[in-house]
């Protein structure tokens, strides 16, 4: 993912929590439990506390917040003629919501139908909408439905919804994690005034970065490594040019990058992950997946995970070449999966093990990033 922030003034690069957006993570943290193991008991309790109308219509609405986290959550973004910047509480941000010009909230409503078209924007395509929202389920055709039919009304009834929400639980859990999203946007303000834009991106996540154009040129950008492609521009003025990072507690592993072409960019990272190394890049989970995919390497990992082993070991334990062994170390040495030491004239390979445990949630983390 690429914004392009070429000429962008520091002032213009602003960290501010979002009650909407921070509700929208927690009701995916309600829907989807798995990919948040951290929050399994307040999920638990949560939906058990549901009454049983709210948590009918929270299914029927739940594709905003699963199939796709949906730019209804972030509407500061998309506002013509607007600041880019959030509300104070969720009443704000839902009065910014009924503000979006009914051509953005039916889009962004309906990104789900429409993921394809995302990145270069354009009118919603009924028909092909309510084919892909057929695909997916009858409670998704006819919200579908009902929304091309009735914006106005949709919007409503997603505001109570929301409202409902507020007052069930997430009023108290806005309370409790409010104080901390407020002081690291604090925190990330200083550090940016202070230490500069790389490395409070640094900061925000090991997966974003300061960057240059491919060619060399001048032209600067943050790059938010994903598995999903996309580029933006910060440099829009209808939507006040900048970019807007919203510090999120329920976020994690989920990094997202809302880039809709005229909306302003909004990076929404997680805050208090948990203790684990720095997520691999896309580059080098590829890297290691394919060096682990060959049967022969496959083999000699289970050998260099018990001890080291020479070249010459390994090439008579697997009756093949010298050269061979070594080509397919290199391959795993290039994916930083071997280590390697000198002990005399030898030069001994092992296994990092510590790199081979965490490839799983590299994987998890980098598909959901």
């Amino acid at each position: 993912m690429i914004i392009d922030i070429t000429g962008l003034p520091p002032e213009r690069i602003v960290f501010e929590p979002s009650p909407l957006a921070e509700l929208g993570v927690a009701l995916h943290a309600l829907a989807e439990p798995g990919h948040h193991p951290g929050l399994h008991g307040w999920a638990t309790a949560t939906s058990a506390a549901l009454k049983p109308d709210l948590a009918d219509r929270l299914h029927e609405a739940n594709f905003l917040w699963t199939t796709s986290f949906s730019d209804v959550f972030m509407p500061y973004a998309g506002i013509r003629g607007g600041d880019g910047r959030t509300g104070a509480n969720l009443a704000d941000e839902l009065d910014l919501l009924d503000r979006l010009d009914e051509d953005r909230f039916v889009t962004a409503a309906l990104e789900f139908t429409c993921s394809e078209q995302y990145a270069i924007g354009g009118p919603v395509r009924t028909e092909r909408a309510l084919e892909l929202a057929a695909n997916r389920g009858p409670k998704q055709l006819d919200f579908t439905r009902r929304l091309l039919a009735d914006p106005a009304g949709v919007r409503a009834w997603l505001r109570r919804l929301f409202e409902d929400c507020d007052r069930a639980f997430f009023a108290d859990t806005w309370r409790r994690v409010a104080p901390a999203l407020a002081a690291d946007a604090r925190h990330k303000t200083e550090l940016l005034r202070r230490k500069g834009l790389p490395e409070t991106l640094r900061a925000v996540s090991p997966a974003v970065t300061l960057g240059l154009s491919e060619d060399g040129g001048a032209q600067q950008r943050i790059e938010v490594d994903k598995l999903a492609n996309g580029r933006t521009t910060a440099a829009d003025p209808a939507v006040g040019a900048g970019v807007t990072f919203v510090p999120s507690s329920f976020g994690w592993p989920h990094l997202m990058v809302l880039h809709a072409p005229g909306w302003r960019p909004v990076v929404h990272y997680p805050v208090g992950a948990p203790e684990l190394p720095g997520p691999a890049s896309v580059e080098l989970l590829q890297l290691r997946m394919d060096a682990l995919a060959h049967p022969m390497r496959m083999r000699m990992c289970r050998q260099l995970a018990r001890a080291a082993y020479t070249t010459g070991e390994l090439a008579e334990t697997y009756g093949i070449t010298p050269p061979e062994v070594s080509r397919h170390l290199a391959v795993l040495k290039k994916a930083s999966l071997v280590t390697t030491r000198r002990r005399g004239r030898y030069v001994l390979h092992q296994l990092d093990v510590a790199a081979v445990a965490r490839i799983g949630s590299d994987f998890l983390e980098t598909v959901l990033r």
